[in-house]
Order: structure tokens, then sequence, then C-alpha cells
């Protein structure tokens, strides 16, 4: 039995080969199982774009914060260094009044000490200057009083009373 010409070509059973093939892929559905494949990997990397997208906004919001507390922080060092200023001139202000306060004082005081001292020392001039002005009438009394000029002195005095309580 001799087989037609056409089935020694190779060429066709190379068709046949192809035609059984394609049916078998078509029959097991093969198409199908490799979309929903590629599909189900598609949706994996739409999740992975989706994931990195939300990250992303995540860490661009998280460096906006982190830049807008960096410049609040700047901003807070420098005012905080403007108050230190402010108060320490203010400081220094104060300490400058008050030690100006505390001069005056001190030299008031002193003043005063100085008048004490001063009017102590008139005081004290004129206790012994007074001492010793009594004590010289005293001595000149003495030496010129005789004992007929004292009684006649005291007779002009008890004279002298008399006119003057009546």
């Amino acid at each position: 039995m001799q087989l037609p010409p056409f089935m020694e070509d190779p060429t066709f059973w190379v068709a046949v080969g192809t035609v059984i093939f394609v049916g078998l892929v078509i029959f097991l559905k093969v198409p199908g199982m490799l979309a929903g494949m590629l599909d189900a990997r598609a949706e994996g990397i739409r999740q992975e774009l989706a994931e990195a997208k939300r990250l992303r906004e995540e860490a661009e919001v998280l460096m906006r914060d982190y830049l807008a507390k960096t410049k609040n922080a700047d901003s807070e060092a420098a005012a905080i260094v403007a108050a230190a200023k402010v108060e320490s001139e203010r400081m220094v202000a104060e300490a400058r009044v008050q030690l100006e306060q505390q001069i005056q004082r001190r030299a008031k005081m002193a003043e005063e000490k100085i008048a004490q001292a001063e009017a102590q020392a008139i005081a004290d001039v004129r206790s012994a200057a007074t001492d010793a002005a009594s004590a010289a009438a005293g001595e000149v009394i003495r030496a010129r009083m005789t004992e007929a000029k004292g009684d006649a002195l005291i007779d002009a005095s008890i004279r002298d009373l008399r006119t003057k309580l009546h």
C-alpha cells in the first residue's frame, strides 16, 4: 500500500502536528490560563505601583513636615536667641539702675554719717569750750572774788529777788 504523495511530504506532517498542537492548546484552554496569569501578574504589578505611589506620597508628606519642623525650629531658635538678648539687655539695664541707686544710697548714708560726725564734733567742741570757759570763769571768780565781795553780791541778789517776787 502505497501512501498518497501528500503524506510523504514533511510539510504535510508539520501542518498536521501544528493543527493538533493548536487544537490541544485550545481544548485545554491554555490561552485563557495564559491570559489569567498575565492578568494576575498585571494586577500584582498595578498593586505594587499603587503601594509605591502611596509610600512616595507618605514620604513627601513626612519630608514636608520635617522641613516645616526644621524651619519652625530655626525660627524658634532665632526667637529664643532674640528673647534672650532682650532679657539680658533688660537685666543689664536693671542692674545698672540698681547699682546707681545703691551708690546714691551709700553716698547719702556717707554724707549723713559725715554730717552726724560733724555735728558731734561741733557739740564736743562746744561742750569742751563750755567746760573750759566755766573752769576759766570759776578760776577768775575765785581769784578776784573776796569774801566781802561775795557777801555783798549775795545780799544784792537777795534784795533783787524780793523785788522780783512781790
